[in-house]
């Protein structure tokens, strides 16, 4: 993305999207368990993301946007394959053995997995302390969060777990690189990029729900009223306004900054289950939100000097280049 497009990016709507980001999308390891509760893994993607991806298609022309330019499609299913089928996809899959919890902590190293695929930014987030402190300190603080929980599940794990595990390490950099490559690859409307790749997700679903033989036994009117709420949360919070909100935000600031929602959602997590399910949190824990909103700070303040100290190198340029047209027309500058 051109250092025009961040430039133009309203300070306001970033910081909706981030808050969108990092509360909705702090909700939904909940309502993902919801919904496996009465709707099978692959099923429940293909049709999470095949309805939110034909809702914001028809909006889209509606808007008379550009559909059908098949090199915008072919980068956003890569994007969308990468990101939701790999690396959401993980997620459901291994919330039907793991606790949400547990898989949070691990998802939470998404911000890891940028740093170390972003090869243009290796020079610049490498070489930043307080950009791999903050990771390094947000990653600890998920830890500490969800360690009494972890724990418990890694005590109990059993075989169907320890794949849970692995599917999550590989969906999380699946996730990262689906990211970055959306990030530096997509070119035209955001909007029309998010919807192809909901659909390119949701259709990848449909040929795993039927080899894992979902289908069969399944009926629709099983399904529970909470469970049936769930999905429309997710199409709807999750998909339609939370993912849109971030692949806007990979468009218009740094991937590693638009990263760290990954170590906020955990807590968003653990407070809406203080707020709304009447449960504790611990010294422990309250230690551990600390150490992430400390992390969160330290990489977005690094985030923020970086583009204060483009910026006046910029419109050092462009006032060096002003002085050398006039003075090549001979005007005497004042």
């Amino acid at each position: 993305m051109s250092t025009d497009a961040k430039r133009t990016a309203s300070p306001l709507m970033v910081v909706i999207a981030f808050a969108t980001v990092y509360i909705v999308w702090g909700s939904t390891y909940f309502f993902i368990q919801k919904a496996i509760a009465d709707i099978p893994a692959l099923i429940l993607g293909a049709v999470r993301f095949i309805v939110a991806g034909g809702i914001l298609l028809g909006w889209c022309l509606l808007k008379g946007e550009k559909l059908w330019n098949w090199q915008v499609v072919k980068m956003a299913a890569v994007s969308g394959l990468l990101m939701l089928f790999i690396g959401n996809g993980a997620v459901i899959w291994a919330e039907q053995t793991l606790p949400s919890s547990l898989v949070a902590v691990l998802v939470s190293s998404a911000p890891i997995w940028f740093v170390l695929l972003d090869k243009p930014k290796w020079k610049e987030n490498l070489t930043s302390r307080p950009t791999i402190i903050g990771l390094i300190v947000g990653f600890i603080g998920v830890i500490l969060l969800f360690s009494e929980q972890t724990t418990k599940a890694l005590g109990n794990g059993n075989g169907y777990q320890v794949i849970g595990l692995s599917i999550l390490i590989i969906g999380a950099a699946s996730w990262a690189g689906g990211s970055l490559y959306s990030k530096y690859k997509s070119t035209g409307s955001a909007t029309v990029n998010t919807a192809w790749q909901m659909l390119a997700a949701g259709f990848a679903f449909l040929p795993g729900s039927f080899i894992n033989n979902e289908w069969s036994g399944f009926d629709w009117s099983s399904v529970s009223g909470s469970s049936w709420f769930a999905l429309l949360y997710l199409i709807f919070m999750g998909s339609l306004a939370g993912y849109s909100a971030y692949v806007w935000l990979l468009q218009v600031r740094p991937a590693t900054q638009v990263s760290t929602y990954a170590y906020v959602n955990p807590v968003v997590a653990v407070l809406l289950g203080v707020l709304f399910a009447g449960e504790h949190m611990s010294l422990v824990q309250i230690i551990g939100l600390a150490v992430i909103l400390t992390s969160v700070l330290l990489i977005n303040l690094a985030k923020y000097r970086s583009a204060q100290k483009s910026d006046g190198q910029i419109k050092s340029a462009e006032i060096k280049n002003r002085v050398l047209i006039t003075a090549a027309k001979g005007k005497v500058i004042v």
